[in-house]
């Protein structure tokens, strides 16, 4: 995924870790450990467009759902992103301190021109560790 980290100002200290806040700064947490195993599913190949985050608890756990949409463009890049929309549900995450208990594909969208391309949506359910 090509996100510009180094750029970013040192982050603001958090409960969960850094995150975006206005202003475009890219703050780590949880969030980029996942985007970083999305990029390694799918080869380096595709460019995050938007990331959601929202907070989940059930009646014993807690955690989080995340929200990914990534453009891929291009031939190779494209299949990249099938790599990872075959590999992503019996995938074992490393995200410290969170289980990962469920990776689904919500949506796919193909194009063909002016290049080809395709744009999937992901949402995985972490679990805050015990």
């Amino acid at each position: 995924m090509r996100v510009d980290l180094d750029t970013s100002p040192p982050p603001l200290s958090g409960r969960d870790g850094p995150r975006r806040i206005p202003g475009g700064v890219i703050r780590p947490g949880t969030w980029l450990h996942l985007l970083r195993a999305l990029n390694d599913l799918a080869g380096g190949a595709g460019e995050l467009r938007d990331h959601a985050e929202r907070a989940w608890a059930s009646a014993t756990f807690t955690g989080s759902r995340h929200a990914f949409t990534i453009d891929f463009t291009g031939l190779a890049a494209i299949d990249g992103a099938e790599d990872l929309i075959a590999r992503l549900p019996d995938h074992e995450f490393a995200i410290p301190g969170q289980i990962v208990a469920d990776a689904t594909i919500l949506a796919v969208e193909h194009r063909a021109l002016p290049v080809p391309g395709l744009t999937l949506t992901c949402e995985l359910l972490l679990v805050a560790e015990a």
